[in-house]
C-alpha cells in the first residue's frame, strides 16, 4: 500500500520540518475560510496555529488574550470584548474552539472529567468544565499531542464534550478536525464516525491503526499533512514562537 511509506519531513523550502511544525500547520488550518469568528486555542500548538492562520490565509479571525481583550497575532490589543458579548459569539455558532481531549471516541465524544466509572473514578481530570456548551454552541476541534489507545477509546468514560452520535438538533454543533502527533482526522464519513483525513510525513497509516482504540475510516490514499511554505516556517521559528516552545509538546 503506497500510504504505507515513511517520507523525509521537508518542507516546500526544502528545508527539514519538525513534526511539531507540521502540527502548527495542521492546527492552523482549523481556522481556513472561517471568516470573522473568534478563534479559542487552548495548549501551546494551537495558540501558534492560531496566530499563524491570522498572519496568513485566515487575516479576518478575531483572537483574545484570554481574558477580555482582542489581540493581533503579536498580541498587541486591539479592542475590548466584553464578557457578554463573548457569551454571544459562544451560543451563537461564532467561534471555533480547539480544545484538549483525555478520552475521544469514533464520533468526537470527548472526556476531561474522569478516568473509570464516573460514580467511583479512578482518577479525577479536569472536571467537565464549558465542554458541553462549546461542543453544543460553536465549532469544536481537538488537539491531542500524544495519541494513543489510551485516548482514542471505544467508548468514552464520562461525555464531556458531545459527539455526533448525541448532538441530534444541535444547530451549531460541528467538529471540524482532530489532530494528533500522528495525522489529522475529521468525520466525513455517512456515519460521522471518525476517518483519518491525513498522516505527518514519517507516520505510517499502520502506526495510526496501531495507536487507535477503534477502527477508523480509511480511504484508498490518505496523503500526508501539507508541509509549511518558506514564509509560514518563518514566522513559526523567527516570529511566533522563536523559544521552540512548541518542541515541548511534539518534540519530535
Amino acid at each position: 500500500m503506497s500510504t504505507e511509506r515513511s517520507e523525509p519531513t521537508r518542507g516546500v523550502s526544502g528545508g527539514e520540518v519538525t513534526r511539531a511544525e507540521y502540527c502548527v500547520v495542521a492546527c492552523a488550518e482549523a481556522w481556513r475560510g472561517s471568516g470573522e469568528i473568534l478563534a479559542s486555542p487552548m495548549g501551546v500548538i494551537p495558540s501558534i496555529g492560531a496566530r499563524l492562520a491570522r498572519r496568513t490565509f485566515a487575516p479576518e479571525l478575531l483572537l483574545t488574550d484570554g481574558e477580555a481583550m482582542l489581540v493581533d497575532a503579536e498580541g498587541t490589543v486591539e479592542g475590548w470584548l466584553p464578557y457578554r458579548q463573548h457569551l454571544e459569539l459562544v451560543a451563537g455558532g461564532r467561534r471555533h474552539v480547539m480544545m484538549g481531549a483525555s478520552q475521544i471516541d469514533r464520533y468526537g465524544n470527548q472526556n476531561i472529567s474522569c478516568i473509570g466509572d464516573w460514580r467511583r473514578p479512578r482518577r479525577q481530570l479536569l472536571g467537565v468544565r464549558g465542554a458541553p456548551v462549546n461542543t453544543l454552541n460553536n465549532p469544536t476541534s481537538y488537539w491531542i499531542p500524544r495519541h494513543s489507545r489510551r485516548v482514542f477509546v471505544e467508548r468514552v468514560d464520562m461525555v464531556c464534550g458531545v459527539g455526533y452520535d448525541r448532538a441530534v438538533g444541535a444547530r451549531y454543533h460541528r467538529i471540524p478536525r482532530v489532530v494528533t502527533d500522528l495525522g489529522v482526522f475529521d468525520f466525513a464519513t455517512p456515519d460521522r464516525s471518525m476517518r483519518l483525513a491525513a498522516r505527518h510525513p514519517g507516520v505510517t497509516v499502520g502506526e495510526i491503526v496501531e495507536a487507535t482504540g477503534f477502527p477508523l475510516s480509511i480511504g484508498d490514499g490518505v496523503p500526508c499533512t501539507r508541509a509549511p511554505v518558506v514564509e509560514e516556517l518563518r514566522l513559526i521559528r523567527e516570529v511566533l514562537d522563536p523559544g521552540n516552545t512548541r518542541a515541548r509538546e511534539v518534540g519530535i
